[in-house]
């Protein structure tokens, strides 16, 4: 009997354990992995400088970030769909921005066939860019994420902090995640990364600096990747 009765308490303690997570992730204010996202990506001409020095060195800050990129996509865009806008890339000195690709599943190929040809030349449009990838996720009426690559301050006569607390009462929770790729160079200033960080801040979403790839990898897959995913760290788990 006390054996009987063992393996019954055992047989609804594992009914428990297996019926918990799915009333959990009910219970929550936020389906994981619903909503859309969108790259945006700087191709502007501070992105032709290398990982050391100015521009025209060898080893280019945008080779690095589409390694960075190459790695990490694949691990995330079978969780949701992915977009990409592109600011910076064309004629030298300008305000460019490009919409390369609308959300769509399994986007790694297109996403890194577009990253693959820019030519970092132009200015930084940094609020024109978030401002054109929340229209394209109709911010105003769903839930979206996008995610900002930047590695310098705006030029383009942008407001990124005003933008973002526009963002947050004009949208259904847009939320917007910056990774600051060495913030600290020779031609960026404090404010720079102020800016992005109050853009973030303001519509809840992360800032994170990062200085090598192994830090890009990681920050573009905590923030395009699905949180159910990012909670289980594999490594815990040997």
């Amino acid at each position: 009997m006390a054996a009987l009765g063992f393996f019954r308490r055992f047989s609804l303690a594992l009914m428990a354990i297996c019926i918990w997570p799915a009333h959990a992730f009910a219970a929550g204010s936020r389906t994981p992995c619903t909503e859309d996202a969108m790259i945006v990506f700087d191709a502007s001409g501070s992105m032709a400088g290398s990982l050391a020095e100015g521009i025209g060195a060898k080893i280019r800050r945008i080779d690095e970030v589409r390694k960075a990129l190459g790695q990490a996509l694949p691990r995330v865009t079978h969780f949701r769909k992915i977009g990409l806008i592109t600011y910076g890339p064309g004629p030298y000195q300008q305000c460019n921005v490009n919409l390369d690709l609308r959300p769509t599943t399994d986007a790694a190929e297109p996403i890194m066939q577009a990253v693959g040809g820019l030519n970092p030349a132009g200015k930084t449009p940094l609020t024109q860019a978030v401002e054109q990838a929340a229209e394209v996720l109709d911010y105003k009426a769903k839930p979206g994420i996008v995610v900002v690559l930047n590695d310098g301050e705006e030029t383009c006569d942008g407001a990124p902090c005003d933008l973002g607390e526009k963002l947050n009462t004009q949208g259904a929770r847009l939320t917007v995640h910056v990774i600051g790729f060495r913030m600290t160079s020779f031609w960026t200033g404090a404010q720079s990364a102020l800016d992005v960080q109050c853009l973030a801040k303001e519509t809840g979403g992360l800032y994170i600096a990062t200085e090598s790839r192994e830090e890009l990898v990681r920050a573009f897959e905590k923030t395009l990747g699905c949180p159910m995913m990012s909670a289980w760290d594999p490594r815990g788990a040997q």
